[in-house]
């Protein structure tokens, strides 16, 4: 009888993989990138082609403010911290990060980030304790969202979660299976 060891994707790669994704790299390096840790062929290639990536990040843009928020991912039996800047009037994301924890040196060295690369703005947050403090450190002004900022904060989550499930199903996370 012969058995065949059926390769899965741990969540550590998955999450590496998220990352170099939504970090604006090109089809080529992002492939590059995930065959160095995915030993399959071309299964990195194919899976950004089924993804069908976008340009998420523009570099010339005009900034009003940040409009900041996080949201859970499950990455097969785990959960990372999603982290999204957008710019209120173009809705272009500007910033994405990935964490293990939710906190306010997390949310702190992420508009660390942000606002080294594009400026610094107001930045508009939903009611986390860690967004205030972390503002009050980097001395940025502060405001809890408005129902418009909240509504295209909320739809540019459920877009990227949307893309990410079929993540999932592509590089499936858990155990290995004999057949």
């Amino acid at each position: 009888m012969l058995y065949q060891i059926r390769k899965r994707t741990n969540s550590e790669d998955i999450v590496y993989s998220l990352h170099l994704y939504f970090s604006g790299l090109s089809l080529r390096n992002t492939s590059k990138a995930l065959s160095r840790f995915i030993k399959r062929s071309h299964s990195a290639r194919d899976w950004i082609q089924r993804y069908k990536p976008e340009r998420l990040f523009f570099r010339k843009i005009k900034i009003s403010e940040f409009v900041v928020d996080e949201t859970q991912i499950k990455v097969g039996s785990k959960y990372i911290w999603l982290w999204i800047a957008i710019e209120s009037e173009t809705k272009n994301i500007v910033g994405i990060n990935i964490s293990k924890e939710r906190n306010m040196f997390v949310a702190e060295r992420f508009l660390y980030n942000v606002t080294k690369k594009y400026g610094e703005y107001p930045i508009s947050t939903d009611r986390g304790t860690w967004y205030p403090q972390a503002c009050r450190f980097l001395k940025l002004y502060h405001h809890i969202h408005n129902s418009f900022e909240k509504s295209i904060i909320e739809r540019t989550i459920q877009y990227i979660k949307d893309r990410t499930d079929n993540l999932m199903t592509i590089f499936p996370v858990g155990k290995r299976i004999v057949n």
